[in-house]
């Protein structure tokens, strides 16, 4: 069964499983003991840290383990807030970052720190001078991933990294998405990653702090890994970890040239073979695994059990698939569509013939899943009232969007349709559906149930 899903978490690398297993007889006592057992793990310890270090291109007392990279983003965000106080409480951030920076953000934010969201354009990418024109005198620290989690965009960071140092601001990279493929570009002063990303153990992260950044730990004080992830050290996962991560270096550039290529294939042939789909993130500047796409008038957790069931693991940002029923915050900031959306990311070895038999279901899937909505089958004909209003309170995406299609046709040119939706994805939904055929979005107004949205028909 292809696994298509390697940006939530890669298989375990083989290289990190010899590690692991090697280091589970060698690395279990405690690396802060002067016997032998404990010089034994420390040498392990530490072997692990220069290697990593390497990586990442940083100095080995510039990198701390952690037990996650959600712990690592935490742990930065709020020592460096910390050690910057006097500077000001400003947190400067991108409008895509992971929810790991955001909830960091929100938790500065609830204790009276200030917040400003950089937004970013349709391919999901900030400016870099928009960025560098939200820091101020206030600004303790910016925020900016290497490369988005959902859509694969690589960020600007060298020269928002520039920027911000010619501030006097630190930068901190979110960098778990990229640093499997190469060390993260530019001047920047702190890191997070984690290794369940490049086929490393779950329940390791790293954080890099270079010397003469202001930080400050917070919660108590604790004697190792400088302090800044108390407890005792995996030393086994962050053995594997690091042996890990190196062994995917040395592979990255075929990989990836390989991977590219077939992330191209998909990004073509999805959109000439599927139909009334928007393939997203940046089609050049992007990770070479990673493709999304969305496709109008389908209901992405039902997509996404189909692929399922055709044995292709694949994920989503849709709205359709979460508990919240609310869209992603990164397709939300891009202004894309968000129903029927599929993210696929391909792991280190995937076959061409997976990709090419999943190609060949998908066209199938999301006609079947369509027919299951009742969408439109075909073009709009003009002719009928100026007007009409689409009652779709009560229904949720992808719902809405298909009732204004299925009406649209009945509207001559300059007629308008008003949606009245209480769904909260089709705030996003129908002006990306206006997009995508060439129509114009007029707008949005509260309505006595949930909110009336008005698109006016132009050809």
């Amino acid at each position: 069964m292809p696994y298509f899903d390697a940006a939530s978490a890669a298989a375990l690398h083989p290289v990190a499983r010899q590690a692991l297993v090697a280091a589970l007889d060698e690395g279990w006592a405690d690396p802060a003991r002067l016997y032998r057992e404990g010089r034994r793990a420390r040498m392990l310890l530490d072997a692990a840290r220069e290697a990593a270090a390497e990586a990442v291109g940083c100095r080995p007392d510039e990198l701390v383990f952690t037990p996650s990279g959600t712990r690592a983003v935490h742990t930065g965000v709020a020592g460096a807030l910390a050690g910057r106080r006097r500077a000001g409480r400003h947190l400067v951030l991108s409008a895509v970052e992971h929810s790991s920076v955001l909830h960091s953000a929100a938790a500065h934010e609830a204790d009276g720190g200030t917040v400003t969201e950089v937004p970013v354009d349709r391919t999901g990418r900030v400016a870099p001078d928009a960025y560098a024109g939200a820091l101020r005198a206030d600004t303790a620290l910016a925020c900016l991933q290497s490369a988005n989690h959902e859509v694969g965009t690589e960020q600007p960071v060298a020269e928002v990294a520039r920027a911000c140092r010619e501030a006097g601001v630190p930068l901190l990279v979110d960098a778990a998405q990229s640093l499997a493929w190469g060390p993260v570009p530019g001047d920047w002063s702190l890191l997070a990653a984690s290794a369940h990303k490049w086929g490393g153990p779950a329940g390791v992260g790293l954080l890099v702090v270079r010397k003469g950044v202001r930080f400050a730990p917070q919660g108590p004080a604790d004697e190792r890994e400088s302090g800044r992830a108390a407890g005792f050290e995996n030393i086994p996962a962050i053995v594997a970890a690091a042996a890990s991560l190196r062994a995917v270096r040395a592979e990255a550039d075929a990989e990836a040239a390989r991977l590219r290529e077939l992330v191209e294939r998909i990004r073509a042939r999805v959109a000439r073979s599927v139909g009334d789909v928007e393939v997203v993130g940046d089609p050049e500047r992007r990770l070479p695994h990673l493709v999304t796409f969305s496709c109008l008038y389908v209901d992405g957790e039902t997509l996404l059990h189909e692929l399922d069931r055709a044995g292709f693991s694949v994920s989503s940002g849709s709205s359709c698939t979460s508990s919240t029923l609310t869209p992603s915050h990164v397709l939300r900031a891009m202004g894309v569509l968000s129903e029927g959306n599929v993210r696929v990311s391909l792991p280190a070895g995937t076959a061409e013939e997976d990709v090419d038999r999943f190609l060949e279901v998908l066209p199938g899937l999301v006609a079947g899943v369509r027919e299951r909505f009742g969408a439109p089958g075909g073009a709009p004909a003009g002719g009928g009232e100026e007007s009409l209003v689409v009652d779709a309170l009560g229904r949720r995406c992808p719902i809405p969007v298909i009732e204004l299609a299925k009406v649209f046709g009945e509207v001559p040119v300059g007629g308008t349709v008003t949606v009245l939706s209480d769904d909260e994805a089709a705030r996003l939904d129908i002006p990306a559906w206006c997009e995508m055929r060439g129509q114009e979005y007029v707008g949005e107004r509260p309505a006595d149930h949930g909110t009336a949205y008005v698109v006016r028909r132009t050809s």
